[in-house]
């Protein structure tokens, strides 16, 4: 049986990286007086890198005008992250930006049904909490029984460290193959099927053509059961994706997991 629901962050819950982060790092350019712009393109190629911070080192290596040095690289990244990561938290509280189709109707039903719930992401925890509490308020945490986030791992996804820790948090009970994990890209499918994970895959914006590998089960989101393959259950019926849809998509990778 299904025992908890682990959830990223960014693009998952909310397409943060095309409406928030990217916007945010360009005013951070700007503040610092820098010629630099990430646009749609940049910046979706620069997601192939987990983290704010390692896609501005990624980014620096690669740009004539950034510092020479490695130590200085970085002490540039650390300031412009910063000074994103307090813009992002402005933009949300003055602009805010909507979770996705279908995320809180299935936060909901997993809370009414008992289910254990945790988040695994490679954001920043000030990052996560300015989202949460938009749409949650300042308790949030008591929706979710393990939260791990980027400054809690040493090594970001597509490494399984965050989604294993989740696992330890959650409790011995909560076994890989009972704890379904919901992504938006390759990188954090990668990272929970190393976990030994079923994972639902909502593709986001700059993941829409993701081809599914390492996910039981792929779609446009959790807004609508059609276009996800496999189908669910009585695929006709539209509607948002169902803690059932998830329950029978890992029971079909899984199916004889107690």
């Amino acid at each position: 049986m299904l025992a908890a629901i682990v959830w990223d962050v960014d693009g998952t819950l909310a397409e943060t990286e095309r409406d928030g982060h990217r916007v945010a790092f360009n005013l951070a350019f700007e503040a610092f007086g820098l010629p630099w712009c990430w646009d749609e393109r940049r910046y979706g190629a620069l997601l192939r890198a987990a983290g704010g911070r390692e896609r501005l080192l990624h980014d620096l290596a690669t740009r004539a005008d950034a510092p020479a040095s490695a130590a200085e690289r970085r002490s540039l990244a650390a300031a412009l992250h910063a000074r994103k990561n307090t813009i992002y938290a402005a933009k949300l509280r003055s602009e805010g930006i909507a979770l996705r189709g279908g995320v809180a109707h299935l936060i909901d039903e997993a809370r009414e049904r008992g289910l254990r719930q945790a988040i695994a992401t490679t954001t920043s925890r000030t990052n996560l909490d300015a989202l949460l509490r938009l749409h949650y308020g300042p308790t949030w945490q008591r929706l979710f029984d393990a939260v791990v986030c980027g400054e809690d791992v040493q090594r970001k996804k597509p490494d399984p460290e965050a989604h294993r820790q989740c696992l330890r948090l959650l409790s011995l009970e909560v076994t890989p193959s009972r704890a379904v994990a919901i992504e938006d890209s390759p990188i954090g499918a990668a990272a929970a099927h190393a976990a030994g994970m079923p994972v639902v895959l909502a593709r986001s914006h700059y993941f829409a053509d993701a081809n599914g590998e390492h996910a039981v089960a792929s779609g446009p989101g959790l807004d609508t059961r059609r276009g996800w393959v496999p189908p669910p259950g009585a695929s006709g019926r539209d509607g948002p994706v169902t803690l059932d849809d998830i329950e029978a998509w890992r029971e079909s990778a899984f199916p004889n997991a107690p």
